[in-house]
């Protein structure tokens, strides 16, 4: 009768208690982690709902502002232009920093800016239930909180606790953000950015930057008035190539602009030093890949200036820049760059390359004289400083105003068209 075979208990104890030792020491590991994680998570959540009630709390106030001056002709009498002050000194009295004149003025501002939020929901009363829960909170449900008069929330805690929910689903930046908003009057442009901030995660610094550069006119540029409206609607979607496009480009932050004179190799390293920036400038989606890429055909090397890849595109897209005017030789150079890295470099799912030439200065009759219709190659000009805002806005209501004509032209002949059928 054959032997079981021995089976070694020590050893085998020893091993299931290191086994147990190292999973108990992996699951407390775990448990520390997931500790550290939460409160990181909690610290983070914390800091933003302070800010977001801090906006809450800011709204509110505007409110009472406005609210008591719309109280009636006696009261506009008896306070007037004094009403802010008096209320300061006393506010600062007994709730101490945080409610001087300017802060107040602030408040007031803010809610008159924002009080659409109040407004808009009257349009939006008759509303069927159905459409009324396509959207988190809309103004009818904050309305629905507000009481006829702010005085009513006195000694109603309850309704005031409401009132401060559903506005704080409302907001969803923090009170700088908010002021820096203040300083952009149109509407659609503020909301523009406002969605902007969001998407991108922007500090209020990064937002000032953007609306000093025109971000918005720039963009609302190169479209039609249908996607201008969209722009404030939705932001900036990325789904053609077009769509990542900007003229000019605003490259101020290479601090070049000090310079009398520099080459397109300063220029370059100037982008890259700062590729952050740049990348920011560029837009969403954007991935750097390599400067001075070189590929090689018949014993000839060349080098593509800036090689990026846009990961909602799927695509890669080239750069060259020009520091001077644009020239037909230039355009046919990146043809050439956008045919090899079609060929050669993108895989069969990739959409094709995209090629951007900056320029100092460019023809859009040469651009479209040389380029074929289908081209996608794009010249676009870049300033070493940041733009004048009002020349900007001057530049896309004369565009507008073209684009309207255009296509009310377009409208006219189609008619007659049809007419004579």
């Amino acid at each position: 009768m054959p032997k079981k075979p021995q089976i070694d208990t020590n050893k085998h104890q020893s091993s299931e208690n290191t086994t147990q030792t190292q999973y108990t020491e992996m699951k407390f590991d775990g448990l520390v982690g997931l500790f550290e994680q939460t409160q990181t998570a909690m610290q983070s959540q914390a800091a933003r709902s302070v800010d977001i009630a801090l906006v809450v709390r800011n709204w509110l106030f505007g409110w009472y502002i406005v609210e008591f001056e719309n109280g009636g002709a006696e009261r506009a009498e008896l306070y007037g232009k004094k009403l802010i002050k008096q209320l300061a000194d006393t506010l600062t009295t007994t709730l101490g920093r945080g409610f001087s004149k300017r802060s107040l003025e602030l408040y007031r501002r803010f809610y008159m800016t924002y009080s659409e939020i109040a407004q808009a929901a009257l349009a939006q009363s008759s509303m069927n239930n159905k459409n009324q829960q396509t959207a988190p909170v809309r103004a009818s449900e904050i309305v629905r909180s507000l009481p006829y008069q702010c005085f009513q929330l006195i000694g109603k805690p309850d309704i005031l606790q409401e009132l401060t929910a559903k506005l704080s689903e409302r907001f969803i930046l923090g009170w700088t953000h908010y002021v820096t908003l203040l300083t952009v009057k149109n509407p659609d442009e503020r909301r523009f950015y406002e969605l902007e901030s969001v998407a991108n995660c922007w500090g209020y610094r990064e937002l000032e930057r953007q609306i000093n550069s025109g971000l918005y006119e720039r963009l609302a540029l190169s479209r039609g008035k249908n996607e201008v409206k969209q722009l404030a609607l939705q932001g900036q979607l990325i789904e053609k190539p077009a769509d990542v496009i900007k003229n000019p480009y605003i490259l101020e932050f290479t601090g070049l602009e000090e310079r009398k004179s520099y080459s397109e190799h300063d220029l370059e390293t100037a982008l890259i030093d700062k590729i952050e920036h740049f990348l920011l400038e560029l837009g969403k989606g954007f991935l750097f890949e390599s400067r001075q890429k070189r590929f090689s055909f018949d014993n000839r090397h060349f080098y593509v200036d800036l090689v990026f890849y846009n990961r909602l595109l799927r695509c890669y897209i080239v750069i060259d820049l020009k520091v001077g005017d644009l020239k037909h030789q230039d355009l046919g150079q990146m043809q050439m760059y956008v045919n090899y890295f079609d060929r050669f470099v993108k895989t069969k799912d990739e959409k094709p390359t995209i090629g951007i030439l900056l320029c100092l200065t460019k023809s859009d009759e040469l651009v479209e004289l040389t380029l074929p219709e289908n081209a996608n190659i794009y010249a676009s000009e870049y300033q070493l400083y940041l733009p004048d805002k009002e020349a900007l806005k001057k530049q896309l209501e004369e565009a507008q105003a073209e684009w309207e004509a255009t296509h009310k032209n377009s409208s006219v002949i189609q008619n007659k068209g049809r007419k004579y059928e």
